[in-house]
């Protein structure tokens, strides 16, 4: 069994312009961000990005990362509508695909599954088959003559997530009250790379904490990068809550300003931008 342990910037060596990238996460919470900043300072672009989005697309969208999204929403929580994703999407920089949660989850599990679509009910009888015209149907083969919604897999070439713990094998472990979808996202995935809170021995995984925490498989995840507050601003329960003072910051700057203080330079930068920023608070 390998040590998987990387860096940010290891990780982002291994992707490249074109790719389909899955992020993990939802909303405002648990995001990857110190490999999306990671990626931001790589240059990669041209990308088609799977999310439940946050300001992981928010970001990437204000760079003009992004070729195609696939996502059910893009939100701050907090905040309902990510300002940079609209500000993108409204200047028509990217292809969207809006899909309902439902089908966005069930495209997940068929990737994983390493199947072509699944049928979901989810989408029936709504506008997501207008504006998305490339979706089928498929009626069951058996009695009850069903139609449904015939969601195509969501395969990617890499995928992105953060937990709380991981060991260096790249088991993964969350503590926090919900565990997302990002062991679907590793498993529908070619490559999958997870940041963590803190890198642990694999005894301490279920030393305190029930198994049922061990999200992430070390045979679905392909590099581990320890990266303390590596979700800021979003929440990483319970390790740390949503910096909703600085997220507001975000929301409300225009994006050359933000990233001419905050994003330009290494992650070390970051962090210390962040600081500065909240001691200068009244």
């Amino acid at each position: 069994m390998s040590d998987k342990t990387m860096t940010a910037d290891e990780v982002v060596s291994r992707l490249s312009s074109g790719m389909t990238l899955g992020i993990g996460g939802w909303g405002s919470r648990r995001k990857p961000m110190a490999l999306v900043r990671a990626l931001l300072r790589a240059g990669i672009g041209d990308l088609t990005v799977i999310s439940y989005g946050g300001p992981d697309i928010g970001v990437l969208a204000a760079a003009g990362r992004i070729r195609r999204l696939v996502t059910a929403f893009v939100t701050l929580d907090s905040i309902p509508l990510e300002p940079h994703y609209r500000a993108a999407r409204e200047r028509g920089d990217f292809e969207l695909t809006e899909v309902d949660e439902g089908m966005f989850m069930w495209g997940l599990h068929a990737a994983a599954h390493r199947l072509p679509f699944l049928p979901v009910r989810a989408g029936l009888g709504s506008d997501v088959m207008r504006v998305n015209p490339g979706l089928r149907t498929v009626t069951s083969p058996y009695e009850d003559g069903e139609t449904f919604v015939a969601m195509p897999a969501l395969r990617m070439d890499a995928a992105l997530v953060h937990v709380n713990r991981a060991d260096r094998l790249g088991n993964g472990q969350y503590l926090g009250p919900d565990p997302y979808f990002d062991d679907l996202f590793c498993e529908a995935a070619d490559a999958a790379y997870v940041s963590c809170e803190r890198i642990v021995d694999t005894a301490e995984l279920t030393k305190e904490a029930a198994p049922q925490s061990l999200l992430l498989k070390r045979l679905a995840v392909t590099g581990v990068v320890e990266a303390p507050n590596g979700a800021h601003f979003t929440s990483c329960a319970p390790d740390y809550g949503r910096d909703e003072e600085f997220q507001r910051e975000y929301a409300a700057t225009p994006w050359p300003e933000f990233a001419a203080r905050f994003l330009d330079g290494d992650e070390q930068a970051y962090r210390s931008a962040v600081q500065a920023w909240h001691q200068e608070r009244p």
